[in-house]
């Protein structure tokens, strides 16, 4: 009975934290980030593809990059017409 209640102890993996999780709690994320860098194959495929897209998140925010809008057609650029001042 002893050895069952060994075998069975064994066979459990640890719960895999979530993605948002991670992105909530940047300090366990680093920690996981080095555990993963480490030893790959002992914190598992799971964990460490969380880890990869948290960090991914936390990166790029929302999933979209800040661009600029555009000037609307027909308008000078903002660098020509900042330096459109009349000189004395």
């Amino acid at each position: 009975m002893c050895v069952a209640l060994l075998v069975a102890g064994c066979d459990k993996t640890p719960a895999t934290e979530t993605v948002e999780s991670l992105v909530a709690n940047p300090e366990r994320l680093r920690e996981l980030r080095a555990q993963c860098k480490a030893d790959h194959a002992k914190v598992g495929d799971a964990q460490c593809n969380a880890v990869a897209e948290a960090t991914r998140q936390r990166f790029m925010g929302g999933g979209t990059a800040h661009i600029p809008a555009a000037p609307p057609p027909g308008s000078p650029p903002a660098s020509a017409a900042s330096s459109d001042t009349s000189k004395d």
